[in-house]
């Protein structure tokens, strides 16, 4: 049967590569991807999702729009997956013209159907891309797209034999029979997170940057705009660097976090530097050289914002296979744009002049 899966599998990524561009475009819709791709897919996976079977509305495997109540309204997500009448896990279906992977809309849609329906694990997919959410985290509308989400893969992905074998394990009816989908439900709860670090992890510095700045600036008023720049850097590269460790197990998981649960944010992560100073041979930590990040004051909720965006559920990211060049794209990253001080003493980060002449860095 997973043979079977594999070769039907084939066929709908070859079908889906050869149109691709017809597929992508507004005017195909979700009622054609679902006919044309999302059922064979399921059905490939041992599923009966038109129920040939004949089998009463109670017992049906796979329901179409499963009626849902969330608080005063009745929702439906697109598909319901049972076994014996008891749902197993939801998808949400899109059409292939919207980005899965950016999308808010989808993924809290997805999840809180998910959430209030108890259930552990959710999928969108619009068949180009196939995210699967840990639905367990409450879903709020503030999240971004990437909050609970444990495994993604794109179209062409699905006949790569490692995370093939992921999808069937987990989503086939012959999985959930033998309980591997519980069994991988409770091994990802709580899990740290698994996408690679990309542009938008980038584009997340960014915004600490400036949270970062616009604070030190704001309580320490005898900082220079040399300092502040110095500080900022020095700071995220100490945090980064440190996040990074944890995920590689060179720190215990979850330093980094304890230290930002506690009063006094700046005091304990100070301390945790100088420890790290002594046990890495690193300019990172080199307070010889550093005079001007030690005396600094910045407040705990602006700390904990950014530390807090590191770990799961609020960052998917796996940070043990980051390289620490990372450190150097966001140095690089950081060289295009400047933090100034108004005459109010008030942070403000741009871009720098030439580099928007330039049109980037």
């Amino acid at each position: 049967m997973k043979e079977r899966a594999r070769q039907k599998f084939g066929e709908l990524v070859e079908r889906f590569r050869a149109n691709f561009e017809v597929y992508k475009k507004s005017a195909y819709n979700e009622t054609q991807v679902r006919r044309e791709f999302i059922d064979p897919f399921f059905e490939a996976l041992g599923w009966d999702v038109s129920n040939r079977q004949g089998f009463a509305e109670q017992y049906k495997e796979v329901v179409h729009e499963d009626a849902l109540k969330i608080g005063r309204s009745t929702r439906a997500p697109d598909y319901s997956f049972r076994i014996g009448g008891q749902r197993k896990f939801f998808v949400e279906a899109k059409k292939p013209a919207v980005n899965v992977k950016e999308a808010v809309s989808p993924s809290y849609q997805l999840r809180r159907y998910a959430w209030s329906a108890k259930l552990p694990l959710s999928v969108v997919t619009d068949f180009e891309e196939f995210s699967v959410f840990d639905c367990r985290i409450k879903p709020s509308p503030k999240d971004k797209s990437s909050v609970g989400r444990i495994a993604y893969y794109t179209f062409e992905e699905y006949l790569e034999s490692e995370k093939f074998d992921e999808i069937y394990d987990v989503f086939s009816k012959e999985a959930i029979l033998k309980g591997s989908f519980d069994r991988y439900a409770q091994a990802t709860k709580g899990k740290k997170g698994t996408a690679e670090v990309d542009s938008e992890f980038l584009k997340e510095i960014e915004s600490w940057r400036e949270l970062l700045a616009k604070n030190i600036a704001l309580r320490n008023r005898g900082v220079s705009i040399y300092e502040l720049n110095y500080a900022v850097q020095k700071l995220l590269d100490r945090i980064i660097f440190l996040r990074i460790c944890e995920d590689r197990g060179i720190e215990p998981y979850g330093q980094l976090q304890t230290r930002a649960e506690s009063g006094e944010v700046y005091t304990h992560l100070r301390n945790y530097f100088k420890l790290a100073e002594a046990k890495y041979d690193s300019e990172i930590f080199d307070f010889d050289a550093d005079k001007i990040t030690p005396a600094l004051k910045i407040d705990d909720r602006v700390l904990r914002t950014i530390i807090q965006g590191l770990y799961y559920p609020k960052s998917p990211y796996e940070f043990s296979v980051l390289g620490v060049e990372i450190l150097g794209n966001v140095y690089e990253q950081f060289l295009g744009k400047v933090i100034r001080l108004t005459a109010g003493h008030q942070a403000k980060v741009e871009t720098k002049p030439e580099v928007k002449k330039a049109g980037g860095v």
